[in-house]
């Protein structure tokens, strides 16, 4: 496994089953101690990529890169390198040594920022990546299908939405300070709908495309057994944390424009907008259910952040 360090892998540790022996690839000893094996792995580097996938029945890869503060101006050709160039390689080395099946942790990005009034996207449903982020996944996930065709080595690809769960950063981080402060927020009127993934829901999605013979070769999407729209998302933040969500009826339109004049309407246009997967197929395919529900997530979420 790659990526224990990263935030799904870190709740992915805790999960693992006690019938798997976890070979976990770190570029650095900064990874959560316990009796996993550690190799060292740099997705730069072929030779170690040889040396931690020797004797390995399945690679489970989370690891890979979204942001990176230092290098802002950078982020395209650290994309290229390390999310698909990276993959790449390391499917190659291990196809070489006789792996079986490969997961690849994508992202639901690849088929936009937004989807359809009331049209989910489908697991095979056109993708139109933005960004170096998203495009870079997708030319992964090409690499993979290219290495699979030529080796017979099973590729899964999962394709998250925004996860969240204990550890969370980023933008959900700063709505949860948000709420906690009491701060009214402007969304009311937003009639959107986005899926969702809390972490403990992804992580058992994740083992069960590491060892259903169903997945061989499948797109899966994982979700939480609901939608949610940008007002309920923050009902249920503030009801995980017993306060009361400060919500003002601004029109979309208002907000949109008001963002753009402050440079962050593409900020705006997601929080407005629709970004759905339709994880009914992934479910029946796997036999497969959430394992927690949405309000028993962010009840967790919220007591983890100090």
């Amino acid at each position: 496994m790659t990526g224990a360090t990263g935030f799904v892998g870190r709740g992915m540790l805790p999960a693992v089953p006690s019938a798997w022996r976890l070979r976990l690839g770190v570029r650095r000893r900064t990874t959560p101690r316990g009796e996993q094996a550690h190799v060292a792995l740099d997705l730069e580097c072929v030779e170690t990529l040889d040396a931690a996938t020797e004797g390995v029945d399945c690679v489970l890869h989370l690891a890979g890169l979204a942001h990176d503060k230092g290098s802002t101006h950078r982020l395209p050709v650290l994309h290229e390198a390390i999310n698909h160039q990276g993959t790449r390689q390391l499917a190659e080395a291990a196809a070489r040594n006789g792996v079986r099946r490969f997961v690849f942790a994508s992202t639901a990005k690849v088929y936009g920022e937004f989807s359809p009034p009331e049209r989910p996207f489908q697991a095979d449903s056109p993708t139109a990546p933005q960004g170096s982020y998203a495009q870079s996944k997708w030319a992964a996930e090409q690499a993979l299908r290219e290495v699979s065709a030529s080796t017979g080595m099973e590729v899964v690809i999962v394709r998250p939405p925004l996860v969240y769960g204990p550890g969370v950063a980023a933008n959900m981080e700063q709505l949860v300070r948000w709420v906690r402060r009491g701060v009214p927020l402007p969304f009311a009127a937003v009639e959107n709908r986005r899926s969702i993934v809390a972490r403990d829901n992804l992580v058992s999605l994740l083992v069960r495309a590491v060892e259903h013979p169903a997945a061989a070769g499948k797109v899966l999407l994982p979700t939480d057994a609901e939608d949610v729209s940008t007002p309920d998302l923050i009902r249920a933040i503030a009801n995980a944390l017993g306060r009361p969500a400060r919500l003002l009826p601004v029109p979309p339109e208002l907000l949109l424009s008001g963002a753009g004049l402050l440079g962050r309407r593409a900020m705006m246009e997601r929080l407005c907008g629709n970004l759905q997967l339709d994880g009914a197929h992934t479910r029946v395919l796997l036999d497969w259910r959430p394992p927690v529900t949405t309000e028993y997530a962010m009840r967790g979420m919220v007591q983890a952040l100090p």
